[in-house]
């Protein structure tokens, strides 16, 4: 009786999950999907003006403004966040692992209106040499980065930590160094955990708002330039949402839609990654 009260409960939670999901799926779809068809699927998706007051709902310098700028975050914070990781677990002496560890936890509880507050004061006045304001893509994709390597740090070292230990040893024996089992060896056997923390830290990064509406300049245009502004499919819908009517309001939905369609792409795209890779042997 007990055991069949606790499969309930967990089956019960399980079941919220699902049918969260599914209740965000069925509103994106009924409340987006008729003002795409008004509006038309190519000239929203190819679409670079987006004047709602002139009907005009082109998200596709959105789509590329969220793209530069996780591009960009991912390109500072996969490298630091990996090699974090390899010192905390294999490098770190143990008299100072547990300063790192906190800072780094406490890095990644840090609301993200402080990371905004920070990129506003600190960042942006460092890059208005460059190009003026000091907002764009650059500024975006640099807070970006600092906001998901605790993600990405932490995530990789647990997937390290998880390999046997009979790896590390086996290695150690066959005359290889400290340094070339631990590359060699053990980061490889953890490459599935690693590419985990990494698409986290990208899933983050594509759903990020505050702190990237305070410092991207937010201009609906097709990005020009590494210092350009920009502004992403999130804040679009923050910056607009609470005035946006009718159609607008709708549009916006709608943009929520694609976003959460680019998650699930990426989601997919890294499961097919595992899978295949599981097959080829590799994890």
């Amino acid at each position: 009786m007990r055991e069949k009260s606790f499969k309930a409960i967990f089956f019960a939670s399980a079941l919220i999950a699902v049918l969260s999901l599914t209740l965000i799926s069925v509103f994106l779809l009924m409340n987006g999907v008729p003002a795409v068809e008004k509006v038309g699927l190519t000239k929203v998706l190819t679409g670079v003006d987006w004047h709602p007051a002139q009907n005009l709902y082109g998200i596709l310098p959105m789509i590329l403004g969220t793209l530069y700028v996780t591009g960009g975050a991912l390109l500072l914070s996969v490298p630091t966040g990996i090699l974090g990781a390899v010192f905390l677990a294999f490098f770190c002496p143990p008299k100072i692992y547990p300063f790192f560890k906190q800072m780094v936890a406490l890095m990644a509880g840090i609301p993200s209106i402080l990371y905004g507050l920070f990129g506003l004061v600190v960042l942006v006045p460092l890059i208005q040499p460059f190009n003026g304001s000091g907002k764009g893509l650059f500024t975006a994709a640099l807070l970006l980065g600092l906001m998901i390597l605790p993600t990405i740090m932490t995530v990789s070292e647990d997937a390290l930590q998880m390999v046997p230990e009979s790896y590390y040893e086996g290695s150690i024996a066959l005359g290889a160094s400290h340094e070339r089992t631990v590359f060699s060896v053990m980061v490889p056997a953890a490459k599935s955990g690693i590419t985990a923390g990494v698409v986290l830290g990208m899933g983050r990064g594509i759903g990020e708002t505050m702190a990237v509406v305070m410092v991207a300049g937010n201009q609906a245009i097709l990005p020009s330039g590494l210092f350009s502004g920009v502004r992403t499919l999130t804040t679009n819908i923050v910056m607009e949402m609470g005035y946006a009517t009718d159609l607008h309001r709708a549009m916006l939905i709608a943009t929520g839609f694609f976003l959460f369609f680019l998650i699930l792409l990426i989601n997919v795209i890294f499961t097919l990654f595992k899978e295949r890779g599981r097959q080829n042997g590799y994890y």
